[in-house]
């Protein structure tokens, strides 16, 4: 992926000089390694319950929405070689999804991606990093930590700088999910659901998000031409290793496909792989598709 050189974005919040790179301190005093990290990640896909809930904070793309954060408005620009690739690809997000938005007559209000260590507030209830990468509708903010590319790689088998876009690209999805209405109303309607039928749902939302990611690298290659095939590759992986039967698998569980809440490995790779070939955002309504 050939992104040294392009615009990086103003829209990054830099919190993490008051975080602590141990992570977020839980019952018994104990800290939260990388390998926690994946533990909370399986076991919540094994049980069906999303992987916030098994750390305290429960939501589709982000916890449930209680209290306000800070209003913090992004500072001065970090430099540090992770930070400037996750700036440069939130703002080619805002290059793709800007002029979309424009030809429909609609106004694109752009993300603000906040890194941050450990724990950081949010207008969802507190953020940790063991809760991996998430988006906040009641602030408009992705939250990262960006060890957890280490976890992505290492644990999680899923190497490759676009397999890191691909992620930040998903939960951008999200935030579009939440300028369209999408996210207020699955989750209003998630609350008045059963477990299993609140699980579909909310793999209808998870595989509209990796679509749009996949609208949107349509569209950032056909701008700039800075992929190649292994970084589709590496996006395609990223999307099997993160899949809710792999994950089960690798959990040592059953494969129980009432209990996802993300969408199979399959699933996640073919709903991206539609977004990508399309290049449209109407190719992306997992709600209303007969099968997935």
């Amino acid at each position: 992926m050939k992104w040294e050189g392009h615009r990086q974005s103003d829209n990054v919040e830099d919190r993490r000089a008051g975080g602590a790179r141990s992570g977020m301190r839980l019952g018994g005093g104990k800290g939260l390694s990388l390998g926690a990290i994946v533990v909370a990640l399986v076991v919540g896909w094994i049980f069906g319950i999303n992987p916030m809930t098994v750390l305290g904070v429960i939501g589709g793309g982000a916890p449930e929405t209680s209290g306000s954060a800070a209003p913090a408005e992004p500072g001065p620009r970090p430099t540090d070689p992770s930070a400037v690739f996750v700036s440069t690809v939130l703002a080619d997000t805002e290059d793709v999804w800007r002029p979309i938005f424009a030809a429909s007559n609609a106004n694109y209000a752009e993300p603000v991606l906040v890194l941050f260590r450990g724990a950081t507030p949010t207008a969802c209830g507190t953020g940790q990093s063991a809760m991996g990468p998430f988006y906040c509708p009641g602030d408009s903010r992705v939250y990262i930590d960006l060890d957890f590319f280490d976890t992505l790689q290492r644990q999680l088998g899923a190497p490759g700088e676009f397999a890191r876009a691909y992620v930040i690209a998903h939960e951008v999805g999200h935030h579009i999910q939440n300028l369209l209405g999408i996210s207020a109303k699955v989750q209003a309607q998630r609350q008045r659901l059963p477990a299993a039928q609140g699980n579909a749902l909310s793999v209808r939302t998870e595989l509209q998000a990796d679509c749009l990611a996949g609208v949107w690298t349509h569209h950032s290659q056909k701008g700039k031409g800075w992929l190649d095939q292994g970084d589709i590759a590496a996006a395609m992986n990223a999307a099997a290793r993160i899949g809710d039967d792999t994950l089960q698998r690798q959990g040592g569980g059953v494969v129980r496909p009432d209990s996802f809440t993300h969408g199979s490995s399959e699933q996640r790779q073919r709903w991206f792989r539609r977004g990508l070939d399309s290049g449209r955002m109407a190719e992306c309504n997992s709600f209303d598709a007969p099968t997935l």
